[in-house]
């Protein structure tokens, strides 16, 4: 919970300005009621005495009231705006990590857990301030209480006090009890978000399946938890503000019979009796800190949560740039989540194949090699230099990678290929590239789009590069292809390409493959591959099994082995 409490308190210091405010108001409010009884016991023993001073003493006592009123309005718009801008601070630093680590944070945490925690646990942080400032706000009137007593009559105070000490062991237990509940509500509702968004990627297959409604049950398999946490929640706080409320009348009640006895003796008059109840109400109002003990001990759940993903560490980047080379990659002792790749050179501007059967270890072999994932042991080079030694925008520039299921981002379709960086210069891409690109601006987009065969449906579109990305109606080839020219246009020196043709029908497949196999710009290609073409096609294939090299070397010496012929058959050798 250290963590956590680290990151409730940096939510609060950097919303230094508006914070303050908040505290302002909050104080000045507090320090306005605390005035209030003082002067409404003066205004009670001037018309008592029919004092001509009475009426200031009541102008008095509006003139607080007015500042109480104005003080409550200040610190509701002070606490929306504190809120708004702690969550957006909040949101954008968890976004900027989560992106950072890169795809280890899913593999820990499922998407929709990482929504929820962005999202509603990024809120109940971002109200951490005004819970904090109220929490203290509280402290004045309850301090001021006990010195104005302390002025009138100390016999009092100690009445007071004792009132307080009940009051704050209730509080205490109120907020170990609360923030152990509300991380499990909080963990309910993360479990419930990350099973709706995997059934709502699988939507498809579900109701092919006709599985509805087992699917239905398992997203909402967490409810009966949530239920029960939000059931305790509720105990808590009633509790709680039971046990915190009885303390209230109490302590009026000791306060007002002292008084009256001191009042009969002549030790008080009516308006300090008078005054002296309400400072007891005033300091025992303390308990009143339930509703923002509360906020605190959700937002140190919620923050506790958010500090999980906060503690994935982000791919550190090196300060070194790539030397003139071919693309040229090599392994040396890697180990890897149960790969181990002793040493494996990867000649520059060759075309290799990566070849195994499921969970052999091809995926996480291509995500080394574009360093979306880090070994646990060993270097991976391009043309000498460790990747991790490299400039996060260089390492970029010089390799591109193309998956199974691409995600389009940008706002047009020109934006999700360049991804808003320059491309390499048409000369390089023309290089190696089937067919030419038309001149003037579009010419490096028309490169690489007729290379992974998506020129045809892009000119298609009304607005061509410049249709909208959520507009464009593409299938799941059209999507591949375009994820294919995205990493054409983006690697200068390494195209990293998993199972990226998957979704294309043979003839687009086998146009691409050429293309790859003819050498864009005469860049090093690593391609995961399942089809035999693809491997027949390459320079080179290695062969994966049980998270090791098997084989090295041309398709067809490979091909004398029955085993490796399995990989493509289905079958056992």
């Amino acid at each position: 919970m250290l963590a956590g409490d680290r990151l409730v308190m940096h939510a609060v210091r950097r919303n230094a300005p508006w914070t303050a405010i908040l505290a302002a108001t909050a104080v000045g409010g507090a320090a306005a009621e605390l005035a209030l009884p003082y002067l409404a016991g003066r205004t009670v023993d001037a018309f008592v005495v029919a004092d001509p001073a009475a009426v200031r003493w009541l102008a008095g006592c509006a003139a607080v009231v007015a500042c109480v009123v104005l003080c409550e309005s200040l610190g509701m718009w002070a606490g929306g705006v504190t809120g708004a801008r702690a969550a957006a601070r909040l949101r954008l630093g968890m976004l900027r990590h989560v992106l950072g680590v890169g795809p280890a944070v899913t593999r820990r945490f499922p998407e929709g857990e990482l929504v929820t925690r962005a999202g509603l646990n990024a809120e109940e942080v971002a109200r951490a301030p005004e819970s904090v400032t109220g929490a203290l706000a509280l402290l004045v009137p309850t301090a001021g209480a006990l010195v104005a007593l302390t002025l009138i009559a100390p016999v009092l105070t100690l009445t007071l006090l004792a009132g307080i000490v009940l009051i704050l062991i209730v509080l205490n237990t109120f907020l170990r009890a609360t923030t152990t509940i509300a991380g499990g509500y909080q963990e309910a509702q993360g479990e419930l978000a990350a099973g709706l968004v995997e059934a709502l990627g699988g939507a498809r297959t579900i109701a092919a399946a006709g599985t509805e409604d087992r699917e239905v049950l398992r997203v909402l398999r967490p409810l009966p938890r949530l239920r029960l946490h939000g059931m305790r929640l509720w105990r808590a706080n009633a509790t709680a503000g039971v046990r915190a409320g009885l303390v209230v009348p109490l302590v009026e009640v000791a306060v007002l019979a002292v008084g009256g006895f001191m009042l009969a003796a002549g030790d008080l008059t009516v308006g300090e009796l008078y005054a002296a109840a309400r400072y007891a109400v005033l300091g025992a109002a303390l308990s009143g800190a339930l509703g923002p003990i509360g906020g605190l001990a959700r937002a140190r759940a919620a923050a506790g949560r958010m500090a999980e993903v906060l503690a994935v560490p982000r791919t550190r980047h090196g300060s070194r740039a790539l030397p003139s080379g071919t693309g040229a990659m090599e392994f040396r002792d890697v180990t890897a989540a149960g790969l181990t790749v002793p040493r494996l050179v990867i000649p520059g501007g060759s075309l290799t194949a990566v070849v195994g059967r499921s969970g052999s270890g091809k995926s996480l072999l291509a995500a080394l090699a574009a360093r979306m994932a880090d070994p646990d042991r060993g270097t991976v080079l391009l043309d000498g230099i460790p990747l991790p030694e490299l400039t996060g925008p260089e390492l970029r520039r010089a390799v591109g990678c193309a998956f199974e299921r691409p995600v389009l981002v940008g706002d047009t379709l020109a934006d999700a290929i360049t991804l808003g960086r320059p491309t390499p210069d048409d000369a390089v891409l023309n290089g190696g590239l089937n067919g030419e690109p038309d001149g003037g601006p579009d010419g490096v987009l028309d490169a690489v789009t007729v290379a992974a065969r998506a020129d045809g449906f892009v000119r298609r579109l009304p607005h061509g590069y410049a249709t909208r990305t959520m507009d464009a109606p593409l299938s799941g080839g059209e999507r591949q292809r375009l994820g294919l020219a995205r990493a054409f246009a983006q690697g200068e020196r390494l195209l990293v390409l998993d199972d990226a043709t998957s979704s294309l029908d043979t003839v687009t497949e086998r146009e691409i493959g050429r293309a790859l196999a003819d050498g864009p710009g005469g860049r090093t290609r690593l391609v995961v591959a399942h089809r035999l073409a693809t491997a027949a096609q390459a320079d080179q294939v290695v062969w994966l099994e049980d998270g090791a090299v098997r084989g090295q070397g041309p398709h067809r010496e490979l091909w004398r082995d029955p085993a490796y012929r399995a990989v493509f058959q289905g079958e056992e050798p």
